[in-house]
């Protein structure tokens, strides 16, 4: 190949990757714009805009400052419901990723009617969170206390949703009995990708079932566990519809999330305080999606 093919083919790539986009894209892109702007943007900047301020949410206000935001960090309530959510979140992800894991693993080998038991298995996800949250919660105030009653288990004769120290357990429950069918999907997508002459060279090599979950399976999979435990985790962060359902943050406080906190503030008069709170929150969900983007990119590199 000549010099002169070489620098015309480089010119030509130079102009491609310079041209400009066509106007069509943007009158395409115009009206979602103008929507998320309408509907996401403004009314965010409005609300943070009040946190600087004594508002109820109506009638007059005047500026306060830094006082919100410095209340916040002295809080007892809101330093309890970022622990709780924290913790929740953490707990879930884990027992969500471990359980969909072992389900795809499972559902991707050689078995009969693993398409049928796919269908049952994603079933939750299609159901609304406050509708599971209150079937569960007859569940655990009814069912479950009458058969623990019944087979000699003092721990579950009482509900586990009137036990300060463990109603976060059951939530866990229903969250993760939710969460897990889109998990799921998402791990039997990475698990079919891997192509079938890596396990036969490792069936010849001698290498076991569990040498080769360990040593093939999960490290190429390895990317769809980071998406799986970072989307998870962002999402468990704004739990609140199941919570409701089950505890309405009882008892007491002890299950109280970061989202019915700040819209508990809302109904409650302290629109001003409790935005303070969501931008807290608007900034540490920035945080976590400035680390998905590093760990994914990361991630493509390899």
């Amino acid at each position: 190949m000549s010099t002169s093919t070489i620098v015309t083919a480089g010119d030509t790539a130079a102009r491609r990757s310079t041209r400009r986009v066509e106007p069509i894209y943007y009158l395409f892109l115009l009206p979602s714009l103008v929507l998320f702007t309408l509907a996401i943007t403004v009314p965010g900047i409005i609300g943070i805009f009040f946190s600087f301020t004594d508002s109820i949410g109506i009638g007059e206000w005047s500026f306060n400052g830094l006082t919100n935001y410095i209340a916040l960090f002295s809080d007892p309530a809101i330093l309890q419901s970022y622990l709780f959510t924290f913790g929740f979140s953490v707990a879930t992800v884990i027992v969500v990723n471990v359980v969909a894991f072992l389900l795809a693993v499972g559902l991707t080998a050689r078995i009969r009617f693993k398409t049928g038991l796919r269908a049952i298995f994603v079933i939750p996800m299609v159901i609304s969170g406050i509708i599971i949250a209150y079937v569960f919660n007859f569940l655990f105030s009814n069912s479950v206390p009458t058969a623990a009653g019944a087979l000699g288990i003092p721990f579950l004769e009482t509900s586990l949703l009137a036990n300060p120290d463990f109603a976060w357990v059951a939530i866990v429950i229903v969250t993760a009995w939710q969460a897990i069918p889109g998990t799921l999907l998402i791990y039997i997508a990475g698990l079919l990708s891997i192509p079938g002459d890596v396990y036969e060279a490792a069936d010849l090599d001698g290498a076991s079932k569990t040498q080769q979950l360990l040593r093939i399976t999960l490290p190429l999979v390895a990317g769809y566990v980071v998406i799986n435990v970072i989307l998870g985790f962002k999402g468990f962060l704004n739990a609140y519809d199941i919570i409701v359902g089950l505890t309405n943050g009882g008892p007491g406080t002890s299950t109280r999330s970061i989202a019915m906190t700040i819209i508990a503030g809302f109904n409650g008069g302290d629109y001003a305080y409790q935005m303070a709170n969501a931008t807290i929150f608007f900034i540490v969900a920035v945080l976590i999606s400035v680390l998905q983007l590093s760990l994914t990119r990361g991630r493509n590199q390899f």
